[in-house]
């Protein structure tokens, strides 16, 4: 019997690109994984978190616990919503003595798809084609709360066809950060314009990444600023071989 892996799909990608799920499961199937995605699922709480009202959270904290927690792992294709989940729960069910014993027995086996994909599931193969020059950005959740670096890297190793090329200050934030785009928008735009001219100064043909906010705040001003060439893409989608649309 294959394990049982529990895909958390994300507001955003369900809402805004679901050829990441969908990659996502084409990923896990190839590894060997049989996937579950629990139709009554909903947002991680991050953005009720983030802004402070915490009850909110915890309700739906407990809402992920309840759909999720009868799975031999858990996996998400974001590293922010993963970073809440695997990093912030255990606060938010401090003082529900019940809750937060389930929590701990579910959190070892949180993950973010990329290192799942490589300390679980010790991917070496790939279930389909990719050829290209690329970039990466490192989003800030997935990389200061969940450690995610090398792992997207090894992983895109695997496309013969890849030419990765380092982005300049990969690790600085592409100025989305939720709320803070739309509280500071004037700052969040410059932030974005850095970005944006790194990736044009690598000669990449795509920059790739592991969050659909990054993408949609990057991919948004490329085309503001009249780049209708580069390419923005999920890790999934790419270490997968498929495109957006097909879903």
């Amino acid at each position: 019997m294959r394990p049982k892996v529990g895909l958390f799909i994300t507001c955003l990608a369900d809402g805004m690109r679901p050829s990441i799920p969908w990659a996502a499961t084409r990923l896990l199937e190839h590894a060997g994984y049989e996937v579950v995605v629990p139709m009554d699922q909903t947002c991680c709480g991050q953005p009720a978190h983030n802004s402070g009202d915490a009850h909110t959270a915890r309700l739906l904290a407990q809402k992920f616990l309840d759909e999720f927690e009868a799975f031999d792992f858990v996996v998400a294709p974001s590293g922010s919503c993963m970073g809440t989940i695997k990093t912030h729960y255990a606060d938010l069910f401090n003082g529900h003595s019940d809750l937060l014993r389930r929590y701990e027995r579910l959190q070892p086996r949180l993950y973010e798809l990329t290192d799942f994909l490589t300390h679980v599931a010790g991917l070496k193969s790939l279930p389909g084609a990719y050829s290209g020059r690329l970039t990466y950005h490192d989003s800030c959740s997935g990389l200061r709360e969940l450690g995610i670096k090398r792992q997207p890297r090894n992983l895109l190793a695997l496309h013969a066809g890849v030419e990765l090329v380092e982005l300049e200050q990969c690790e600085q934030c592409c100025g989305f950060g939720g709320a803070f785009a739309v509280k500071y928008g004037n700052i969040s735009a410059a932030i974005a314009d850095d970005k944006c001219a790194h990736i044009h100064a690598s000669g990449a043909e795509a920059v790739v990444m592991g969050d659909l906010g990054c993408m949609l705040h990057i991919e948004g001003r490329l085309r503001r600023i009249g780049d209708t060439q580069t390419r923005v893409s999920h890790i999934a989608e790419v270490l997968a071989g498929t495109e957006p649309g097909d879903a």
